[in-house]
């Protein structure tokens, strides 16, 4: 889907909060609340906003520590496999595959440092993983940005 500014602005504005009623956006963008509508439908059904969701504070949910694992795997035989894995493991909130080192890296919050040893043996077990690579995220200082979409001119 080609994106024109007014498309930009709508995902800037929704970025931003995502409960923007088509009414505050058609304002922010100076369009009629039916053709905002229209434009965040269309957005949504061309895939280009994939949901909306709650932001939610993990550590008021009592889930303290948060780590990136970097994954090592046998062979790339196991890439999939290490996909399907991270997916059933709730406490996985994110799962990229990457170059370098590992083949995949993994974004995860836990309880405490009991709940990472016992999760990283789990990782740990999974098929084809020799070994794991493990960060503890001391603080966040910038979470969510949005996406900044240059204008055209």
């Amino acid at each position: 889907m080609k994106l024109d500014n007014i498309d930009k602005k709508i995902l800037m504005e929704l970025q931003l909060d995502g409960r923007a009623t088509a009414s505050h956006i058609g304002e922010r963008v100076d369009l009629s609340v039916p053709a905002a509508a229209e434009r965040i439908k269309k957005l949504q059904e061309s895939g280009v906003i994939k949901g909306f969701r709650a932001v939610i504070d993990a550590n008021t949910l009592g889930l303290d520590v948060s780590a990136i694992i970097t994954v090592v795997s046998d062979s790339s035989k196991y890439y999939e496999k290490v996909i399907f894995e991270a997916n059933k493991m709730p406490e996985v909130v994110r799962c990229f595959t990457t170059t370098g080192e590992g083949s995949h890296i993994l974004l995860v919050q836990t309880k405490n440092t009991k709940s990472l040893e016992t999760l990283l043996r789990k990782i740990q077990s999974w098929p084809g993983v020799i070994r794991t690579n493990t960060q503890l995220i001391l603080s966040s200082y910038k979470d969510l940005s949005p996406i900044y979409f240059e204008n055209e001119n």
